[in-house]
């Protein structure tokens, strides 16, 4: 996954989709009068159709009452929706969850706030939360950057994970990567002091963007020389496993708040 992006990429269309074949210029407002298009924002993720399985529905149907958070305009008490009080980490694109289900297995004490937008992904990370039981885990079924801004209060997160965001290969879609300077400053500011945002990819070229615009924001620091091996912590996926035989690399970045 990943996310709606603070900058703009070019105006949206001034005509409605419903009216554009009959607009007029004798109709039509003088130019100087018709307001200004408003900006679409840059996303870092298209919401592709996916098919959803009849185990992911159930999961949706049974547990997204419980452990789906909707998304709202105005910061979340994040104890009460997890019924205690324990330090939060936040996942950005979890993709079909298993790496998430498994960390937050692995970590009982620690609460984790998954985000993704496709709802495949949703439902096979809550039946993933069904099969092993999982208490500490929730899910926001919508965009990163709104729920960062609205949702999270300023320095309340222990961490932040984002997992093999689309790289965004080709040059031209560059400016839709996630790890972008206005995103870095909204993460370090929701960090907590001492808390750590943990980047891991397997495109060399989206590595040294990360690393360039990672190291060059002041509230972080990196706490490698450059890139970081992999932690314990963050277990190998199938997909990296493949990429792994297949001799492709993988780099993880560790960046602490200040």
């Amino acid at each position: 996954m990943t996310t709606l992006l603070p900058e703009g990429d070019g105006p949206a269309s001034p005509y409605h989709p419903d009216t554009r074949a009959i607009a007029s210029p004798m109709t039509a407002p003088p130019a100087e009068d018709r307001p200004a298009p408003a900006r679409r924002p840059i996303r870092s993720y298209v919401v592709r159709p996916g098919r959803i399985g009849p185990g992911q529905a159930r999961a949706l149907a049974e547990l997204g009452p419980r452990f789906v958070l909707p998304y709202r305009a105005a910061t979340t008490d994040f104890a009460l929706a997890f019924g205690r009080s324990a330090p939060l980490v936040l996942e950005i694109g979890f993709g079909m969850g298993d790496a998430t289900a498994r960390i937050a297995t692995a970590r009982p004490e620690i609460d984790f706030l998954g985000i993704e937008v496709h709802p495949p992904g949703v439902g096979a990370l809550l039946k993933r939360i069904g099969e092993l039981g999982l208490t500490n885990l929730r899910i926001v079924q919508h965009d990163a950057v709104e729920v960062l801004q609205q949702m999270v209060a300023p320095e309340s997160l222990a961490g932040v994970h984002v997992f093999f965001p689309d790289p965004w290969h080709k040059l031209r879609h560059h400016k839709r990567r996630l790890i972008q300077p206005a995103f870095v400053r909204l993460l370090a500011s929701r960090l907590a002091p001492g808390a750590i945002l943990h980047c891991a990819t397997d495109w060399e070229n989206y590595a040294a963007q990360m690393l360039e615009v990672l190291s060059a924001e002041p509230a972080l620091r990196n706490t490698a020389a450059g890139y970081a091996e992999r932690p314990s912590l963050r277990p190998l996926t199938k997909f990296e496993n493949r990429g792994l035989g297949l001799g492709h690399g993988v780099w993880d970045l560790l960046f602490e708040k200040r």
